[in-house]
């Protein structure tokens, strides 16, 4: 058992080179937390987040300023933190189960929603549940992130991939210029993030015009580019709806557009069509439709295989390790594939990522593994966070033509998860 003696927190402000448009808004910084756990035994550990709540529950984020909703979710961590001290576990998952009812009955309390998403409460909860992975890590002795994963969940990660795709974004501000260079810089798997609100009315009809000019503008410029990555040759897209669509039949409308363009052989995946209260079936939809934020349990990938869904996307980073393991034990039980996207989050913790990513067998359409990053877009101090993680100048931490590179060095350190970071330790922890 571990026994959580002390339990602090700190946060820092990272802004953003140009605001970053999904979901219907804009967001200008990302609030990286970090927690510091100390076992009884004294061990301690720093974990990471962050924060999101135009991701977690856009609600919130429009109710109040930017700086509103991340006070919001930082209290929920800060709760938490509260919660944990004193507490003896076994595994994270345990010590994570323990925190989730209490975290969003108190979440409802702060936002005034009695309906919070529970992603919101996820998302609170990623530097505590990273933390505790580390300290758990540290206490069996484990050197690899092999060594740390339970034994249940080995059969959901038989892979071991020397090459990953890594996945950019092309957001709603992102020009024919900012796309060619995504492609020039080799990049072969397209993130869009459609959903837009261009008038800020909150027009479908609009939005649905303007995620059929922003699939034409990629695929006009990615039609005719080639890679050996893809079971086409060709490069491929993956949209993002952020469940912003309301029905099945104008979702059939943006791909019956997307196919008489030509880009609907090259969509590999369509992700989070609907609001997760919408539960209509998706299997009549002719292309694979992945499940994100509406998973937050076991429970719900089950749910949502059952209505037709024909991947999962996993977010370690964002809705913790604990869930994302037994989402994709839940999924590889029923042969569903699953996948890693980013939430922009800081160079450790896209490893922390990679890290499971590169053990998922590939998403139909793809030759290698899948993972999402984004943040080398976004930040405006990208190269100063590098410095930041313990071992920044490995060999796999910056893509090359569009993939990560693999090697020994990075199973053998489990992308420097189980290392140091200075300037993470040197936060100024309080409780």
């Amino acid at each position: 058992m571990i026994r959580i003696e002390k339990a602090l927190y700190a946060v820092e402000k990272e802004p953003l080179a140009t605001p970053f448009g999904f979901k219907g808004g804009y967001l200008s910084e990302l609030w990286q937390t970090a927690a510091k756990l100390y076992s009884e035994e004294g061990r301690s550990a720093v974990g990471l987040g962050v924060q999101s709540v135009l991701w977690s529950d856009p609600r919130v984020f429009f109710a109040t300023s930017e700086a509103g909703g991340n006070e919001a979710m930082l209290a929920l961590t800060k709760r938490a933190l509260q919660l944990v001290r004193g507490e003896a576990w076994k595994e994270p998952t345990e010590l994570l189960e323990r925190l989730v009812a209490p975290v969003m009955a108190y979440g409802r309390e702060v936002t005034a929603r009695t309906d919070l998403r529970e992603t919101f409460a996820l998302n609170a909860l990623v530097p505590i549940d990273h933390a505790a992975w580390l300290l758990y890590a540290k206490h069996a002795g484990g050197e690899t992130f092999d060594d740390m994963v339970p034994e249940r969940f080995k059969a959901a990660l038989p892979e071991r991939h020397r090459v990953l795709a890594c996945t950019p974004v092309v957001s709603y501000g992102h020009a024919e210029a900012d796309i060619t260079r995504m492609l020039d810089d080799g990049f072969f798997v397209l993130k869009l993030k459609l959903g837009s609100d261009p008038d800020k009315d909150g027009s479908l009809d609009k939005m649905l015009e303007w995620d059929k000019r922003q699939i034409e503008l990629v695929h006009l410029l990615a039609k005719d580019r080639t890679t050996p990555y893809t079971d086409s040759g060709r490069v491929v897209y993956y949209l993002d709806c952020n469940g912003r669509y309301d029905t099945a039949e104008r979702v059939q409308r943006l791909l019956d557009h997307a196919d008489r363009i030509g880009a609907l052989e090259r969509t590999i995946l369509l992700e989070e069509p609907f609001p997760e209260e919408n539960k209509t079936a998706v299997d009549r939809i002719p292309v694979r439709v992945a499940a994100d934020e509406s998973v937050h349990h076991e429970r719900d990938a089950r749910e949502r295989i059952d209505l037709g869904y024909g991947a999962i996307t996993l977010k370690p980073i964002a809705k913790t390790m604990s869930v994302a393991l037994a989402v994709a034990k839940a999924a590889k039980e029923r042969g569903v594939p699953c996948f890693c996207a980013d939430l922009t989050v800081n160079p450790w913790m896209v490893d922390w990522n990679k890290n499971v990513a590169a053990r998922l067998a590939p998403v139909p359409g793809l030759k290698v593994g899948l993972i999402e990053s984004n943040g080398q877009q976004n930040y405006a101090n990208w190269p100063a966070m590098i410095g930041y993680h313990p071992t920044p100048d490995a060999s796999w931490i910056r893509p090359d033509n569009g993939v990560f590179h693999l090697d020994d060095s990075f199973y053998a350190a489990g992308g420097g998860s189980f290392g140091t970071s200075a300037h993470y330790e040197s936060l100024p922890f309080g409780e």
